[in-house]
């Protein structure tokens, strides 16, 4: 298993955005995931599936004027500012 960054925009223009922000989130969560309140367009998922994969699977509920970008980590190879449990969750599962 690995931890992916997965960070989106959709594009806030369209009508049914709301709509189409949370049928996204709830693609989303059907990978082990979490998330920092501070970050509103991120969340860190666990995986067995390369970030094409996942990319792939997440896309599926996107538009073409919408974006995405999927990232795995790397043990000693991240560093930010998050709450302590989304580092915990990180750190359990690098």
């Amino acid at each position: 298993m690995s931890v992916f960054v997965v960070t989106w925009d959709l594009n806030r223009e369209k009508p049914n955005y709301a709509q189409a922000r949370a049928s996204f989130v709830k693609h989303l969560e059907a990978f082990d995931n979490t998330r920092d309140a501070g970050l509103d367009s991120v969340r860190f998922i666990s995986a067995a599936s390369s970030a094409a994969e996942i990319e792939g699977h997440l896309r599926q509920k996107l538009d073409a004027d919408d974006r995405l970008f999927v990232t795995r980590l790397s043990a000693g190879g991240h560093q930010g500012w998050l709450s302590k449990s989304v580092w915990a969750w990180i750190n359990q599962r690098l």
